[in-house]
């Protein structure tokens, strides 16, 4: 039999009374860990590191999986905002209140008893459900683009409600969350929308017909980064193109006035190749 809190690590710290059991830790075992400190009993089966993941450990507390935005983003994927803990249980499971929001849903995909993170398609499927179209979308795509599942097997689900629309709307190669928001936002234009185009020597977020470019800069647009795209934007309007430059809250929290600009911009027709 190998140490406890070693085995205990390989599930994040936190684990199952009887599992543990099974594994050939005695109750003996497990109860002397608890008296000495090494280990912490958060609910009647479940035990933790003392320094184990704080998520992981209010999830077995309560009786529940981390989901929707909050596994969404500790799996790396694009979420727009995630302020609060999100956790998602079976239907008719007893969940103590809790400082966030909680998910009554039957799972697409069946939870095992130790697990304490939804698996990537119930994530999905409650994200669906409880963000708004594009920043569910935003999750979704990233999803995809990580290649943490795959479109076919998303479109074999059950799936209900929003979470149809979102599959319908769903980009495998969108580049970013920015652009799984942007794009439909723009759609309505009519207009050719190329994301990610390679023009002068770098990509730039999206070209609009022929000559519009829009940008749009996050946290990393400072020093180096400044200087290089600054140096970017003159060599595109020397060779004829139109640059819009924005910021990410601009794009977030103020979209009127950037669809204001670019609206203005096709008006005067910024966008068409010059005769």
């Amino acid at each position: 039999m190998g140490d406890l809190e070693y085995a205990m690590r390989r599930t994040g710290g936190v684990a199952r009374a009887t599992t543990l059991q099974s594994a050939g830790y005695s109750r003996h075992h497990l109860r002397t860990a608890i008296d000495r400190g090494r280990v912490v009993r958060v609910r009647r089966n479940w035990l933790a590191l003392p320094d184990a993941d704080y998520e992981l450990v209010t999830a077995a507390s309560i009786g529940s999986v981390l989901s929707c935005i909050t596994q969404a983003r500790r799996l790396g994927l694009w979420v727009l905002a995630h302020p609060h803990l999100h956790v998602a249980a079976d239907p008719h499971a007893a969940v103590p209140r809790v400082h966030g929001t909680v998910h009554w849903a039957q799972p697409l995909l069946p939870r095992h008893p130790d697990s304490l993170v939804d698996p990537i398609e119930n994530v999905l499927a409650v994200v669906a459900a409880c963000q708004p179209l594009e920043a569910a979308l935003a999750v979704w795509d990233s999803a995809l683009r990580k290649r943490l599942v795959d479109l076919d097997v998303l479109s074999r689900l059950p799936l209900r409600g929003r979470a149809r629309d979102v599959l319908a709307a769903a980009n495998p190669f969108a580049d970013s969350g920015l652009e799984s928001i942007v794009l439909p936002r723009l759609r309505w234009l009519g207009l050719r929308i190329v994301p990610q185009a390679w023009i002068e020597g770098h990509r730039v977020d999206f070209l609009l017909g022929d000559r519009l470019v829009l940008q749009i800069d996050g946290g990393h647009h400072v020093g180096e980064q400044r200087i290089e795209d600054n140096a970017h934007d003159a060599a595109l309007m020397l060779r004829g193109y139109r640059v819009i430059r924005v910021g990410y809250r601009q794009v977030i929290d103020d979209w009127p006035s950037v669809q204001d600009m670019i609206v203005r911009a096709v008006g005067q027709g910024l966008h068409l190749r010059s005769a």
